[in-house]
This record gives structure tokens, C-alpha cells and sequence, in this order.
């Protein structure tokens, strides 16, 4: 049966992936200007080389003709010129992602370490002043823009106080090599005789993107912990735990948290979608160099081979963040699979 439900997922993710092709293949004809211009990257094709990018995908033939040419570029890394930088378009998915992973995964540890346990102290007071004052907190949390929250943070922190910078990666002042295009990671692996005043400035240039970036994935983490810890609470080999004398703590942690856990394992892998989107907007405020503000760049641009192989690689990361959180969290609940079988 987990064979079979691992070749569903599979399936799934190719037929999703083969929808998100057909848009950005279409995306080429809807966009103003000519559909060999959208799909090369040439603004002004000279005439010479009109013939060889009519030939190298198959403008001429059917519709479906030139999908499938398209698609065998997309396989092999080819998305086209930057209409703004002349540059392949692949190889600055490839310079910007990194920072959006880099924000995007210190987020979710924060996410995870601060609202898992909070959502435990929640339920363990249920109906108490703590609940009440987490729950109300959660939901302020929930509610609140995240730009609106990002310049009141930047007013009191950079302006005000003037203790974090307001924009980057890190100072002018520092160069590093880029090996993995993770900052953290790369100052470590530098030998340069400044490492650690570097590491501090990249660190204070991480913390408020990171805060804000986490706010939203907390709360809901938050919220689900606690709403699965009550549910748990409530089952019967709890309540016959509790007949045997347990204590309330040894009930909670020896008997209710592995159980309670297992939905919100599935939730830290859906969140982890949920930010990378996000990041596009916490990106712009903060210019930080990732794929959401390089991607908001190329919109304003009007840069379509860059808007299509943008739009081709966030979405196919989301899906793929999305399946293998659904089937990790599948392999550790049997239940769930059985459900899903109906």
C-alpha cells in the first residue's frame, strides 16, 4: 500500500509540474511582444538570427510542437535571455535562490522552536489566563500585515534605536566568496581575517527579515499545536492513563505529545510553502538579494523570460515542498493512508 501511495504522489507532482509548463509555455503568447522574443530572451532579433531561433523552437509548427520543444529546453536548464541583463535566466535562478532558501529555512527554525512548544504550554493551561493571553496573541499575530508589522519593527529597531541594519545581506564594508551562496555558511568557510565581524554584521542583517518572515508560520503553528494537544487530551487512553495516577505532565509528555505531533509535522512542511512565498514580500521590504525580489524586479521590468522562469521555478519548489511534507507525515501516521484510500 506505500508503494502504491508513494506512486500517487509521484504521479501528482509530474501532472501538476506539466500544468505549471503549459501556463508558462502560454505565458508566451499572452505576454505583448512576439512569442519568439518571449521565449529566447532577444528583444531585437537580428535577421540573421531569425531563422536559427525559429529552428531551435520550432515556432513555425503546431502549438503542441513547440510545447514539447520548450519543455525539452526547460529539462535542460535553457529559460531564455533576461530581457534587463542579457544573462541566462537559469543561472540567476540559481544566484538568487539560495538567500530566499537561507531566509526562508532560519524562519521555519524559529517558527518551529518558538510555536510548538508555546502551543504545548496553551494546552497544558486550557481555559486558564496563559491560553487565554496566547490564544488572543496568536490571534493579533495572525491578523496583522506583514508590511504593516515589518516598518513598525524597522521604525523602532533601525530608525529609533538604530541596534539592526535595515536592508542586505550584509556591509559593503565585507566581501566574501560565494561558494554555497548561503551568507552564514560561506563567512564560515572563508579565510578571511574579519570572519567573525562579518558573521555578526550578516547575523543582525538576518534577524528582522528572519522575525517577520517567522511571524505568520508561528502563529499558525502555534494554534495547530495547541488544537492537537486538546484533541489528544480528550482520547480515552489518556483519560485511562490519568486513571492510573499519572501525573498531568507525565500524561502530557510520556503518552499525548508523540501522538499530538504527528499533524503538526505535515504543518512545519506546509508552512515551509507558505514562506517561500511570503519571502517575496519581506524580500522587497528589506532588499533582500532572493528570487521574490528579483521576481518582483523582473515584473516591474516587464522581463518575461525572467517572470516565466521565475513563476516555473517557485512553483514547482512549493510542490515539491508540499508532497514531501504530506508524505513524510504519511509514513509516520499509517491512519493517514488508510484515509486516503477511503
Amino acid at each position: 500500500m506505500m508503494a502504491y501511495y508513494i506512486l500517487r504522489r509521484i504521479f501528482l507532482f509530474f501532472f501538476v509540474v506539466f500544468s505549471i509548463t503549459v501556463f508558462a509555455f502560454s505565458l508566451s503568447y499572452l505576454f505583448p511582444g512576439e512569442p519568439l522574443s518571449n521565449l529566447s530572451g532577444y528583444q531585437t532579433i537580428e535577421y540573421a538570427d531569425i531563422e536559427f531561433l525559429e529552428q531551435k523552437y520550432n515556432i513555425n509548427d503546431s502549438v503542441i510542437t513547440q510545447y514539447f520543444t520548450y519543455l525539452g529546453h526547460v529539462l535542460n536548464g535553457d529559460l531564455g535571455l533576461s530581457f534587463s541583463s542579457q544573462t541566462p535566466v537559469f543561472d540567476e535562478i540559481l544566484r538568487f535562490l539560495p538567500a530566499t532558501f537561507e531566509l526562508s529555512f532560519y524562519a521555519l527554525l524559529v517558527s518551529m522552536f518558538v510555536g510548538v512548544p508555546i502551543g504545548i504550554i496553551a494546552a497544558s493551561k486550557h481555559n486558564k489566563f496563559p491560553d487565554y493571553l496566547i490564544k488572543y496573541s496568536t490571534l493579533i499575530g495572525y491578523s496583522m500585515p506583514i508590511f504593516w508589522w515589518a516598518l513598525l519593527l524597522i521604525m523602532l529597531f533601525c530608525l529609533h534605536l538604530g541596534w539592526l541594519p535595515m536592508s542586505g545581506r550584509i556591509s559593503l564594508l565585507y566581501e566574501i566568496p560565494a561558494k554555497t551562496g548561503f551568507m552564514i555558511p560561506d563567512i564560515l568557510l572563508a579565510d578571511v581575517g574579519y570572519r567573525h565581524e562579518a558573521l555578526l554584521d550578516a547575523l543582525k542583517h538576518l534577524l528582522l527579515p528572519t522575525v517577520i518572515l517567522a511571524t505568520f508560520p508561528t502563529t499558525v503553528l502555534i494554534r495547530f499545536t495547541r488544537d492537537s494537544m486538546l484533541e489528544v487530551l480528550e482520547t480515552q487512553y489518556i483519560k485511562t492513563a490519568r486513571a492510573k495516577g499519572l501525573s498531568r505532565m507525565q500524561v502530557l509528555f510520556r503518552h499525548g505529545l508523540r501522538n499530538a505531533l504527528l499533524p503538526v509535522i505535515r504543518q512545519i512542511g506546509l508552512q515551509f510553502s507558505t514562506l517561500i512565498t511570503l519571502a517575496m514580500l519581506t524580500e522587497v521590504i528589506f532588499s533582500w538579494p532572493g528570487i521574490g525580489r528579483w521576481l518582483v524586479d523582473s515584473i516591474y521590468q516587464r522581463d518575461f523570460p525572467a517572470i516565466q522562469g521565475g513563476l516555473l521555478a517557485v512553483s514547482s519548489f512549493v510542490i515539491i515542498a508540499s508532497i514531501l511534507a504530506d508524505s513524510v507525515h504519511s509514513i509516520l501516521n499509517p491512519l493517514t493512508r488508510k484515509r486516503n484510500h477511503g
